[in-house]
């Protein structure tokens, strides 16, 4: 029975980690939640789907599979849509779109936001660096 448990468990995660789309919380809360229990950094995406760049952004580096991968394997991803009224905390809340924060568990910026779309090699070294650092002072 144990055998049974362990591959259905290796079985969610290996399709966790080679999904074809990013892992997306089902809302801010939600999201910080999961964030504190895996004690993962957060990716949050302040996002509007009327914004060219964030359609851009949509459609090329959150479509990459090595982002796709990293973002599942090492982050808590949120996406936040000001023109679905979507919960954003006012000290993330940005004029535009896409800005993307790197957070903590608790929802603290790791640093400054990146405003516009990025592509998705410039993306990944972020994610690294952010990772990098988080593990840092997460003692990971």
């Amino acid at each position: 029975m144990k055998l049974k448990k362990t591959i259905l468990a290796l079985l969610i995660l290996t399709s966790s980690l080679f999904s074809s789309q990013i892992n997306w919380a089902k809302d801010f809360d939600s999201g910080i939640v999961k964030a504190r229990k895996v004690n993962k950094p957060v990716l949050f995406v302040f996002s509007r789907h009327s914004c060219h760049y964030c359609r851009v952004l949509d459609s090329t580096t959150f479509k990459d599979k090595k982002v796709i991968r990293a973002l599942n394997k090492d982050f808590v991803s949120i996406i936040s849509y000001s023109d679905e009224n979507d919960y954003t905390p006012r000290e993330l809340w940005r004029p535009g779109t896409p800005t993307l924060w790197f957070l903590n568990p608790n929802g603290k910026p790791l640093f400054q936001p990146i405003n516009g779309a990025i592509d998705a090699p410039n993306f990944l070294q972020s994610l690294a660096i952010v990772k990098k650092e988080f593990d840092l002072i997460s003692g990971k």
